[in-house]
């Protein structure tokens, strides 16, 4: 090998070193097709939530009745959340996966149909989003069980890198995109975009090969063995304990609103560049993740980057510059992302595959709910006290609550991916 073909390679290993691993991308076709697909259809999700919200307001006025999308949303994905896992543990995946798809583009149709012909009533609106969320519960774990079954288990934590940008990339560009088309050629446009765009991931399921779960008996699968197999298993109900940790003690989105007024004196404007600075940074953490195929240890991984979520949200709670607070906010999504990469590896390696629908069904439910808990807690804590009191205080418990975990959770520290134990 000649010096610059040599430097070449050098330089190449060396990216991979930094950024993300495209192993999984590379090497199966099936996978490919899957990111690409859930890559589309999350942009379209993403313009479309923001289009039902724009629509809600524009018929009712009433920042309550918007308010009401997100419960109309949450309840149905945390109750289907776990039937959805107990569903996908005991048929083929690959159909259950192209039903909810198919489910949700043929949603996407009626609200295209809806605003085409000038049908315009909220609880037509509420009940299309309520069913989302049933396709959507029904569709994730799915989903995520099949990805073992498409790679190799030393590809498996590349993988969730990957899908960690695909669904930052979605939540980012989306609602912009459909702010976009609303304003360009109304609500019908973005919707009829949503519609097509699910082309992608329906091609995608229906291009893989059936994937009936791997079952070690003829008992039907249920949701009170999947939180039973959770109980018995410490290091994965550990990946569950230190995401709580964060989300709930140290999840200050709901107090954006009036940080960007009390602090930097601004307006909208600043509240969303709040929001979007924690998923700035998670996609940051998806694209920057080469190093993390050098970690062995992942159970420390998830306490350290859970440790450095709760103490930027602290930091974020004292500084009084914007920069440093956005900086902040964005190290904090970082932090995020790398305990989320982890932890799915985890819960994909470790657990067999009976149980892995059921396992994301109940992952859906503490990312679902463990944020809003976080608004409940952060805004309750603030109007007793303050803003700064209630973001670093949270801060503050969050890496105190997980330091905890790490001295009790012996085993979980110990986890070690060459030899995985649930």
């Amino acid at each position: 090998m000649s010096a610059t073909e040599q430097s070449r390679k050098d330089a190449g290993d060396e990216r991979r070193r930094i950024f993300a691993d495209l192993t999984p991308l590379r090497t199966s076709p099936d996978y490919r097709r899957l990111w690409f697909g859930n890559t589309v259809s999350w942009v379209g999700q993403g313009m479309t939530a923001l289009a039902i919200s724009l629509q809600v307001y524009d018929i009712t006025r009433s920042p309550f009745a918007v308010g009401l999308v997100g419960v109309f949303s949450l309840v149905p994905l945390i109750v289907f959340g776990l039937y959805g896992g107990a569903i996908a543990d005991t048929v083929d995946r690959r159909r259950l996966g192209l039903a909810s798809a198919t489910g949700s583009a043929v949603l996407s149709v009626a609200l295209a149909a809806a605003a085409f012909a000038g049908f315009e009533r909220v609880w037509f609106l509420y009940g299309i989003v309520a069913l989302q969320s049933v396709c959507a519960a029904l569709n994730a774990p799915a989903r995520s069980s099949m990805i073992p079954r498409l790679l190799p288990a030393e590809q498996l934590r590349a993988a969730n890198a990957l899908n960690s940008m695909t669904t930052t990339f979605g939540t980012l560009v989306g609602p912009s995109l459909g702010g976009l088309l609303v304003g360009f050629g109304g609500y019908q446009t973005a919707y009829t975009v949503d519609a097509v765009a699910f082309t992608a991931a329906l091609y995608a399921m229906w291009r893989l090969p059936a994937m009936l779960p791997e079952r070690t008996g003829a008992k039907r699968a249920s949701v009170l063995d999947g939180l039973r197999f959770l109980a018995t298993r410490p290091n994965l109900r550990m990946t569950f304990l230190s995401d709580f940790c964060a989300m709930i003690l140290a999840h200050p989105r709901a107090l954006f609103p009036a940080v960007a007024a009390l602090w930097y004196d601004g307006d909208a404007r600043v509240t969303g560049l709040l929001v979007a600075a924690p998923a700035a940074g998670a996609l940051l953490g998806g694209v920057i993740s080469g190093w993390q195929g050098r970690i062995r240890h992942h159970g420390q991984a998830i306490l350290v980057s859970v440790a450095c979520w709760g103490t930027a949200i602290a930091a974020f709670g004292l500084t009084r510059n914007l920069w440093l607070g956005l900086l902040l906010l964005a190290l904090a999504g970082y932090s995020d992302t790398v305990s989320m990469i982890f932890r799915n590896t985890m819960m994909q390696v470790a657990a067999p595959d009976e149980m892995r629908g059921r396992l994301q069904g109940v992952f859906i439910v503490v990312v679902a709910g463990g944020p809003r808990l976080g608004d409940f807690l952060a805004g309750s804590v603030a109007d007793l006290t303050s803003p700064a009191v209630a973001i670093t205080g949270g801060g503050i418990a969050c890496v105190l609550a997980v330091g905890l975990l790490a001295l009790y959770a012996r085993g979980f520290r110990r986890y070690d991916a060459l030899h995985p134990t649930a």
